[in-house]
């Protein structure tokens, strides 16, 4: 299990922690980008024999005062049988256990956001406790986007394997969904950025303070290559050529604003900064 990586933004103190990884096919990840060109990006080495890749579960902790907010939940522990081991294998379920290394219990997270509600972003939205579904940080506002919420709840053929009730059911339920639109205040200095294209309604997460900026990226991009070349799209994307402009955009920002990237399915924790170096764009671990 890694430890917490801990940087600084401002006035905010951030941690990243790790649920896990998760293994997803290389040409789903890679959508139209033919193998000969995204294999050596990725390395031979790393294409297990089913032609899957490994993406981390990397989720942010950010704190300022008595703020305590948790960027995305991972896949969880609620997952059984072929839905594991088939159609999202890899090793997870750790998030609890990353968060106790911060001295962090449930009860005290004050938000949680999910950039979106694919099953590997708000598995641990939830708990099975005494049987019945709950929701995972009893003391927390959990913020959404609305349409994406409302695309959840009536998934179609292709998404309704991954859009699953019982991580965000529950949370209306209890009382402590909280649906917003747009670029949405959770705290002072951290909102929501939409960055449709994944889904309709995806939303990044942006914390500004004191002249810097840090972006948690969720599914804008899925392998940091992305970042550096927004014409390699995912084929999860439902909506390509948005996610094409929204990543053309964000690229700008980024490098102009020098933001601290935090990306979800990269290796554990995911965090660098974009750069220009001889006419291209690459992205930089920090």
């Amino acid at each position: 299990m890694h430890e917490p990586a801990r940087y600084t933004v401002g006035d905010f103190e951030i941690a990243i922690v790790s649920d896990g990884y998760i293994k997803l096919d290389g040409g789903a990840v890679f959508g139209l980008v033919p193998r000969v060109l995204w294999e050596p990006v990725i390395g031979k080495e790393n294409i297990d024999d089913e032609h899957r890749i490994t993406l981390g579960l990397n989720c942010m902790v950010v704190r300022r005062g008595d703020d305590v907010v948790l960027v995305e939940t991972g896949m969880g522990n609620k997952l059984h049988g072929a839905m594991r081991e088939r159609i999202f294998p890899g090793d997870y379920g750790y998030l609890l256990e990353s968060l106790a290394k911060l001295g962090l219990r449930p009860e005290d997270i004050t938000a949680v956001a999910n950039t979106h509600l694919h099953a590997d972003h708000c598995g641990w939205n939830t708990v099975i406790k005494d049987g019945e579904l709950v929701p995972a940080f009893p003391n927390a506002r959990y913020y959404l986007q609305a349409g994406e919420y409302e695309v959840a709840r009536n998934p179609n053929e292709r998404t309704k394997s991954t859009y699953l009730a019982e991580n965000f059911e529950p949370l209306e339920r209890s009382g402590q969904l909280e649906l917003v639109t747009g670029e949405h205040e959770i705290i002072p200095g951290l909102h929501f950025l939409p960055t449709p294209g994944h889904t309709a309604d995806h939303a990044s997460l942006v914390l500004s303070s004191r002249g810097e900026t840090a972006i948690y990226t969720g599914d804008l991009v899925h392998h940091e290559v992305q970042a550096e070349r927004p014409a390699w799209i995912a084929a999860f994307d439902v909506l390509p050529l948005v996610s094409l402009e929204t990543k053309k955009k964000f690229a700008e920002r980024a490098i102009r604003e020098n933001a601290l990237l935090i990306c979800v399915h990269n290796a554990f924790p995911g965090v660098g900064r974009l750069r220009e170096q001889d006419g291209k764009r690459v992205f930089v671990h920090e």
